[in-house]
């Protein structure tokens, strides 16, 4: 037990946590010389490559000197917090990742909060700083001022800090140190982590206790639960049984164990108190299970995480186009892969919707977090159709009640009144402005979670993409009142055919265009946004009447301007109430609701 530590990896979005890992990996010797290994090993997700994101936490594990160090690779985003606190609830403690130029942004302050709350000891990283424009000693002394503002013991202010260029694979001491240096290692970060980290606290003659805290699945074995041995030694064979709730569930054996070196899970005999490990025999566990010794049962505390904040419905796609593109389409399709997830992530929710039959409300952190659901389902084949999100609503003695954010915003003076503009109007307050001298500012807002749906690809396009727009829960507020949605009305096909060009050149005066020619269309599909507040219903299959007279220019080629095309995530931001999307694993439609 004394030669394990377990460690999880916490930061803001991309201050380099997963490049972090990659570094420690190499090092560690898991490689061979000349090995072609991609970068971001820990990202296997086809999504987490193409977004640059980390979605799911993962573990790996490395050994320095006599010591295995699990580490776990934690997301970045707030919608993916959940993540974070099942994580946390496996290590003994943390290394906080803070960029040397950003410093300490929302989700910083969200994954320390939690750290701290479980008395987790922490290494302070100050990564990045080769940029140019890095500011170390403030960046520190934010740290400090963050650590102070969430009430953090005396004890875990006298954390040791290390300053990193993960991208190299170094660490030093102090900037001057690495400043002076001509190459070097991550070393000094295994020397801290073994030493300053403590060892897992359990006893190994204790009743063993594991808690389920990640669920994954074999071809052979089954469903592996995934979790840390908190106390006690665990065999193949052994008698267990799985309690829920503190409820005796189910009494087994168990089938394998698992073990982590590096990438590999490794089946092993025996697991001893304080490791990760994986367990196989028993499919009715769940994440927050506990497996315990049969004789002497208990159940550990369970996983905690925070209420999601946004909802949307899924239900079947209706459309004329329906099924020429899926083969997952049926209500119990949908609705047993929505099990499936909340299954295996804990900050999803999923409920029969009130509004129609065969509709289920799925509930998360926010917009991405369900974009990134939605994509990962048209991938696997599924069409659905989805609509808008709303805000969770809670009753507080009497009282409505709606979640509130802090928005922090980064970005250049000259779009400082627009942006402050666009805010307020959305019921945003301004508590904070910082101007450090470089031509950018940094604002935070606190603002109602429905104030910024929709708000996010229009703040990009007000910003020409300079501009950086964080966010972080802070609970709830009560309701400030309407707001202001989107200001322009649809372009709706008013018919069945294919759009053409002589159509779709003849409406752009009337707005936007969506589609391309030779797109299908039929009642009720959305082409187009309308210059003015109305919807308008239009026909893009209208052609060109044939003469037999022809008059000089008029054949010329019609040249039309590129339709702008939505990703699913702006277009999940995008629709209003009376709309929704159709998606398929080709297509993404907006429609009118029918």
């Amino acid at each position: 037990m004394k030669n394990i530590r377990n460690v999880a990896i916490i930061a803001h979005v991309d201050h380099g946590k997963t490049t972090l890992v990659d570094a420690m990996l190499w090092q560690s010797g898991l490689f061979r010389e000349g090995q072609e290994v991609r970068e971001r090993i820990m990202d296997s997700m086809d999504l987490e490559r193409e977004k640059g994101i980390t979605i799911m936490a993962k573990n790996t594990a490395v050994i320095f000197g006599q010591v295995k160090i699990n580490i776990i690779d934690t997301p970045g985003h707030a919608d993916f917090g959940g993540e974070v606190e099942r994580t946390l609830t496996m290590v003994d403690g943390v290394i906080l990742l803070v960029d040397s130029a950003e410093g300490p942004l929302p989700q910083t302050r969200f994954v320390l909060q939690k750290a701290l709350g479980l008395g987790l000891p922490i290494i302070a990283v100050i990564n990045k700083i080769d940029r140019s424009d890095r500011r170390p000693e403030e960046v520190l002394d934010e740290l400090y001022s963050l650590f102070i503002d969430l009430d953090a013991e005396e004890n875990q202010l006298d954390f040791p800090v290390l300053y990193t260029n993960a991208k190299v694979g170094w660490a030093f001491s102090s900037i001057s140190e690495a400043d002076a240096a001509k190459n070097g290692s991550l070393e000094l970060l295994f020397r801290t982590i073994v030493k300053h980290l403590p060892a897992p606290q359990g006893k190994a003659e204790d009743p063993a206790r594991f808690l389920v805290t990640n669920l994954d699945w074999s071809d052979y074995m089954g469903r592996l639960l995934i979790g840390p041995l908190r106390q006690g030694n665990l065999s193949v064979g052994q008698i267990v049984t799985l309690l829920k709730n503190g409820q005796v569930v189910k009494t087994g054996n168990i089938k394998a164990l698992y073990s982590y070196e590096g990438l590999s899970r490794v089946e092993v005999q025996m697991i001893k108190t304080g490791d990760i490990a994986a367990i196989a025999g028993f499919e009715e566990a769940f994440i927050g299970d506990t497996i315990s010794d049969s004789l002497y049962p208990g159940s550990l505390p369970p996983i905690q995480v925070d209420e999601p904040t946004l909802a949307m419905e899924f239900f079947v796609n209706t459309s004329p186009l329906a099924g020429k593109e899926g083969k997952l389409l049926t209500s119990r399709q949908i609705k047993a892969r929505l099990d499936k997830e909340a299954l295996y992530n804990v900050s999803i929710r999923v409920a029969p919707s009130s509004s129609q039959a065969d509709c289920y409300q799925v509930s998360a952190r926010g917009e991405l977090q369900l974009a990134v659901l939605v994509e990962t389902m048209r991938r696997e084949g599924f069409e659905l159709s989805l609509g808008p999100p709303r805000i969770i609503i809670s009753e507080v003695n009497g009282q409505k009640h709606e979640p509130l954010e802090l928005a922090v915003i980064d970005l250049p003076e000259e779009f400082l009144g627009l942006v402050s503009e666009k805010m307020s109007s959305r019921r945003g307050q301004i508590i904070k402005l910082t101007n450090n001298g470089s031509g950018r500012v940094r604002l935070e807002i606190k603002i109602p979670t429905r104030g910024l749906i929709g708000y996010r690809s229009q703040f990009l396009t007000d910003t020409k993409g300079t501009g950086l727009l964080n966010t972080l829960s802070l609970g709830t507020i009560p309701w400030l009142g309407p707001i202001k949605g989107r200001p322009n009305g649809s372009l709706v096909a008013d018919r069945t055919g294919v759009a053409v060009i002589y159509a779709l050149y003849h409406l752009e005066p009337r707005g936007t265009i969506f589609i391309s020619p030779g797109d299908p269309v039929y009642p009720g599909i959305i082409i187009g946004e309308n210059s003015r507040s109305d919807d308008l219903k239009v026909n893009p299959c209208k052609e060109k009447k044939l003469t037999n007279i022809r008059a000089s220019g008029a054949d010329e080629a019609l040249r039309l301007t590129p339709p702008r095309r939505f990703s699913l995530e702006e277009a999940i931001e995008y629709i209003r109430e009376d709309e929704m999307l159709e998606v398929t694993p080709k297509s993404i439609r907006l429609r009118k609701r029918s």
